[in-house]
């Protein structure tokens, strides 16, 4: 199992917080990983993304040019990576930062209405971790306990007490999740 993953969207949405986590919980079970990020002078605001590779093997280059998964954010993002995914590949987008349909049939699509959940539950700040909820309900390439426990990794040990809310928000993007 090797997944090769771009996720893009404007900086301050999380992109790069939801790599380094997916990341963190593939060596959470041992497999092989890759982070890469990339975001430029205005990181909030600006664009950003992210490429994560996660697999059961040793991974030969950490730059791709095309990715059997994008999560996209926005539509500068989707305008950049759509044409990207792998033929047969799967595309995940936030409707609430799209404003024009895939164009793309030969891959399967997934809308995640991300931004308005977590609006909904009060919980802006877990926005990231709903679509990652939405990617993990498709590709369940890692589990929950570690992801949690790659929270757990990357938080600074005085946020510990959002993980709840967090496991809240993946479990909510495991469920609102849509094929198009």
């Amino acid at each position: 199992m090797k997944q090769e993953i771009i996720i893009a969207g404007f900086g301050g949405q999380g992109v790069l917080s939801m790599g380094k986590i997916l990341a963190y919980s593939g060596l959470m079970e041992n497999k092989e990983v890759t982070w890469m990020p990339s975001y430029g002078p205005e990181q909030r605001g600006g664009t950003a993304n992210v490429t994560v590779i996660v697999s059961d093997e040793r991974i030969s280059s950490p730059i791709l040019n095309e990715y059997d998964i994008a999560i996209i954010l926005n539509q500068p993002s989707m305008d950049k990576f759509e044409s990207k995914v792998k033929p047969g590949g799967i595309l995940i987008y936030d409707g609430y930062g799209i404003n024009q349909p895939v164009a793309r049939r030969d891959i399967d699509v997934y809308r995640i209405d991300a931004m308005d959940a977590a609006t909904d539950l009060n919980m802006q700040k877990t926005f990231n971790m709903i679509v990652l909820g939405g990617l993990l309900k498709i590709v369940p390439m890692v589990a929950l306990e570690s992801v949690l426990a790659g929270l757990k990794k990357t938080l600074p040990e005085r946020h510990y007490g959002l993980i709840p809310a967090n496991e809240t928000a993946i479990r909510k993007g495991m469920e609102i999740i849509r094929k198009e």
